[in-house]
């Protein structure tokens, strides 16, 4: 499958071990490419999937320069929104808190931007996913922080980890995309390249 892609070396720009499990469940040969340091800021002014968007395109630009014309990179970005707010990567445990409190009994939003990079062209998509939270308690709460520590997940957890176990009641979208990648939206874009 994707024998379109033949012609291209595959990159996939992220040290997040979900995305590499998700993208190698797609069959295709890849390498991992990591530029540390590159700036995930955004402007103040972008909203919803306006923001990872904007994030996987800044990636795929920070690695153009050294790009080989042979090369194509694959850049991404989720946030977890909710109430207008974006909750990224927590900074501590208080945070993982406080996000996990404010999923708590609630739906949220999981947005991931992507971006497909080549010397020729530039492609980017989001894939949005609902995601509904039962009532946490405290307890279950600090069992989850405390044994996955979950800090290095936009919104302070993992839907395939312990929490999205006994949390989750309802999904509308891509499981995967709540993972961190949209594999089936990608895919159907990966086919469309000449």
């Amino acid at each position: 499958m994707l024998n379109n892609l033949s012609k291209y070396k595959i990159k996939l720009a992220s040290n997040s071990p979900r995305r590499r499990e998700l993208l190698s469940g797609l069959g295709i040969d890849y390498e991992v490419k990591i530029l540390p340091g590159i700036d995930e800021t955004y402007p103040d002014t972008l909203q919803g999937e306006e923001i990872p968007v904007y994030i996987a395109r800044k990636k795929a630009d920070a690695y153009r320069p050294a790009m080989g014309k042979d090369e194509l990179i694959i850049t991404a970005d989720t946030i977890v929104y909710i109430n207008g707010k974006v909750l990224g990567k927590p900074r501590d445990e208080a945070d993982a808190r406080y996000m996990l409190r404010q999923l708590s009994g609630s739906s949220h939003q999981v947005i991931t931007g992507v971006c497909i990079t080549t010397c020729e062209f530039q492609k980017t998509f989001f894939a949005t996913t609902e995601v509904t939270f039962d009532n946490l308690t405290n307890e279950e709460i600090d069992f989850y922080i405390e044994r996955y520590h979950p800090m290095d997940k936009a919104g302070s957890y993992g839907i395939q980890e312990w929490i999205g176990f006994i949390g989750v009641s309802g999904i509308h979208g891509s499981y995967f995309n709540v993972m961190g990648l949209p594999v089936q939206r990608l895919y159907q874009e990966l086919k469309k390249i000449r």
